[in-house]
């Protein structure tokens, strides 16, 4: 079975194709900006222009940035507010004339790496974190998810700021800090993550997977940690499975 996935963030709007039972993508991934300012509208239209260039018909598995029930954002992380209250699948199906199946984006990410990657046959308690424009979270436990955890919007101790606004990707870009200081900042949210959950692993997904290499050796070396290896695909991959178990 092959099913299009998509992946919204609060930069870019990815898309491909994926074999579900491989787990592995059938097209080149097809990528747009992510309108800003992100609006419903301009998103949904966004959206739709991914779906119009793979041709596609069918059920269709969509990753967004906010906390997801029922189809219906409650939150709207890197993305415009006036998502809050929207029925984010009702819109989408819509626009594109296709079924669409939305989740929590980090929460589709960690189910691809838990069904394919780095988080396969896994047991036990298992954190991803998404390092991109914000940070995501999925959580597992004994390979079930536990949905919404949005653990990048916690506060350390002392600060003012959610974590994501201090650690993230984006962050080290905008700020031009080195890895050293990244991580340092990086490795003060994961104690606190091993303080609360003990994580059996912790998968490091998102844009900087990709770079996993450049400071694997700065972080902690308490908790187990492994890159996503499907790196910043993820989303797509685990939106398309997302999808694949809700045909009837």
């Amino acid at each position: 079975m092959e099913v299009l996935g998509i992946d919204i963030g609060g930069t870019g709007t990815k898309g491909g194709i994926v074999n579900i039972k491989t787990g592995e993508m059938v097209t080149e991934r097809f990528r747009l900006d992510t309108p800003q300012p992100s609006t419903p509208t301009a998103v949904i239209e966004t959206a739709a222009q991914v779906v119009e260039h793979f041709n596609y018909k069918g059920v269709v598995g969509c990753g967004f940035p906010a906390i997801i029930k029922d189809g219906i954002a409650m939150s709207a992380a890197n993305i415009d507010k006036a998502w809050i209250g929207t029925n984010a699948a009702k819109l989408l199906s819509k626009a594109t004339g296709c079924e669409m199946h939305v989740c929590n984006d980090a929460d589709l990410a960690g189910m691809a790496e838990m069904s394919y990657g780095a988080g396969k046959g896994e047991k036990g308690s298992v954190i991803m974190i998404t390092v991109g424009t914000g940070l995501g979270s999925a959580f597992f436990v004994d390979g079930v998810l536990v949905p919404n955890t949005e653990f990048g919007h916690f506060y350390l101790k002392g600060m003012k700021q959610i974590v994501e606004k201090y650690a993230a990707a984006s962050v080290k870009k905008r700020e031009g800090i080195s890895w050293d200081e990244w991580a340092e900042r990086f490795n003060q949210y994961i104690t606190m993550l091993e303080r609360l959950f003990s994580p059996d692993l912790l998968i490091i997904g998102g844009g900087f997977s990709k770079k996993f290499e450049k400071f694997k050796h700065l972080l902690i070396d308490d908790i187990r940690i492994k890159p996503a290896e499907m790196l910043n695909n993820a989303g797509i991959i685990g939106a398309a499975k997302h999808a694949s178990e809700k045909i009837k």
